[in-house]
């Protein structure tokens, strides 16, 4: 579920979602798509919408499952045979989904600071892996979706991650690019965010700070939970 940490009060935390923050994802489900059935940027916005569904009817699915159902529809909408060796597509290519470029040397200068890191994933404990492993960066916590039986916007995983951390809460902060999963729980929560906009969108409520991506992130960091 997670790594298990005893901390004292001046551990300051900062919990990322993994997939359209640090790797991403977006690039990694369209290369997809356009390889199995054309036009991969045009069948992102509904694969996002199908996804969301899937994840709020079967909580207790793990994400490979979940993505190789919302494939199956796709196809299934654009009249596309699948074939059976395709069907896992998503999940196999997950490991080598392109991570941000700034990603590494923002989250190790956030360690230089000495910040906690951890990831709270829609994801399966094995993809996740692959990811941190590309990333090059140590987390020192971890909370997935498949080992909770709860898939973000749902607040399972910030339940969990306070639970199994012992984190305080007023030195805690959520960094995320998903407005719907992650943004606006942590406003539910009241937890500070930093919301990383990286397709330029528009969302209530707002988030604590916003930035493009997540060069700049350490500063903003301190900003929000100074060192004792």
């Amino acid at each position: 579920m997670t790594s298990s940490h005893l901390v004292n009060t001046a551990s300051r935390w900062a919990s990322f979602d993994c997939y359209g923050t640090l790797v991403d994802w977006n690039a990694g489900i369209g290369a997809e798509l356009d390889r199995l059935l054309g036009d991969g940027s045009s069948l992102l916005e509904r694969y996002h919408e199908l996804e969301q569904r899937v994840q709020r009817e079967r909580p207790d699915a793990r994400y490979r499952d979940v993505m190789a159902s919302v494939l199956a529809e796709l196809a299934a909408e654009s009249g596309t045979e699948l074939p059976d060796e395709e069907r896992d597509a998503l999940g196999r290519s997950l490991p080598g989904w392109p991570v941000f470029p700034e990603v590494p040397g923002a989250l190790a200068e956030a360690r230089s600071r000495g910040w906690q890191l951890a990831v709270l994933t829609n994801s399966d404990r094995d993809l996740i892996e692959a990811s941190v492993e590309a990333i090059g960066v140590p987390f020192d916590a971890f909370v997935v979706a498949s080992e909770i039986g709860s898939y973000k916007p749902a607040h399972g995983h910030w339940r969990t991650f306070y639970e199994t951390t012992g984190a305080d809460r007023a030195r805690h902060v959520h960094v995320a690019q998903s407005h719907f999963h992650d943004i606006a729980a942590a406003h539910e929560l009241d937890i500070a965010s930093v919301w990383i906009n990286r397709l330029d969108e528009r969302g209530e409520p707002a988030p604590t700070r916003e930035l493009r991506d997540l060069n700049g992130l350490a500063d903003v960091l301190d900003e929000l939970v100074p060192e004792r």
